[in-house]
């Protein structure tokens, strides 16, 4: 009929997206695109409490298990910090037994994630010191908030403690040997411009094209057969994770006996109060 308005094309639904979201990572799957999205909200920094760590690895397993989901972001809820890396209250004036389920859980979540089938990008809007860069520098791909305030780096010596052996490799094989040496003796963090030029970083986005950016890396990932791409990862990285299988009990030793020791403690106690001071 003449003069009518024409007729508005249907409202498709919204992408179904289901989430469990457990106390200190929400985890969502949008079911359209099978990617799945992490996201750290353990206030105040992420920490990696034995409690965070049995949730992520909970989570990925979950994930790895559902054949809809074929790509995993990991982000951070909270502003200005991605991870700010191991718990230091869960190691220190705890029992040897609680430092070895303790470490036993960080190693799980290594090999969880470091071996994980998806395509797992990081998407850091914020600092990702020691624990925190291993989970990114795990990924398959990284993407950091474009902003010299937020750096990434393994900074264990300065805490008078050091990275293990597979904290240690997988950054190797992220940045190169002699750029891991002379960061690991000296613990030191890279602001976000500097870690790019050296690779620690794939790319830096302003804030604000965070999101899209990641969505446009991962399409280009999963734009591959599955079958293909999974091969490569694990023969790229299978030698690190036997590795790692092979002396788990011995890492677990060498970590206890390492953190129980009274220096360590000392420092430890001592990081800890300078922390407290800063917050007040």
């Amino acid at each position: 009929v003449w003069g009518r308005a024409p007729q508005q094309p249907p409202r498709l639904p919204p992408a179904p997206r289901r989430a469990f979201s457990n106390n200190r990572i929400l985890v969502e799957l949008d079911e359209s695109s099978g990617v799945a999205t992490m996201k750290f909200k353990s206030p105040p920094v992420n920490s990696l409490s034995l409690e965070f760590l049995t949730e992520f690895c909970i989570g990925l397993e979950k994930l790895e298990s559902d054949r809809g989901c074929r790509g995993l972001v990991l982000t951070s809820a909270i502003p200005r910090i991605f991870s700010s890396g191991l718990d230091i209250t869960e190691m220190c004036g705890k029992s040897p037994e609680h430092y070895a389920e303790f470490w036993r859980a960080v190693q799980e979540m290594w090999l969880r994630l470091y071996g994980s089938n998806l395509v797992t990008l990081a998407v850091l809007n914020g600092s990702s010191p020691a624990g925190g860069c291993l989970i990114a520098s795990s990924c398959d791909y990284r993407i950091m908030v474009d902003n010299p305030k937020f750096s990434i780096g393994l900074n264990e010596a300065q805490l008078g403690i050091v990275a293990p052996f597979w904290f240690k490799d997988t950054f190797v094989n992220v940045v190169g040997h002699r750029v891991a040496e002379r960061a690991l003796q000296l613990g030191y963090l890279f602001p976000a411009p500097e870690a790019q030029r050296f690779g620690l970083v794939d790319e830096l986005v302003p804030e604000e094209k965070l999101q899209e950016k990641a969505a446009a890396v991962m399409a280009q990932w999963l734009a591959l057969p599955d079958h293909a791409r999974q091969l490569t990862k694990a023969m790229m990285r299978k030698a690190l994770l036997e590795r790692l299988l092979a002396h788990r009990d011995d890492d677990v030793q060498n970590f206890v006996s390492f953190i129980s020791k009274d220096s360590i403690q000392k420092s430890l106690r001592g990081y800890m109060e300078m922390l407290r001071k800063k917050k007040g």
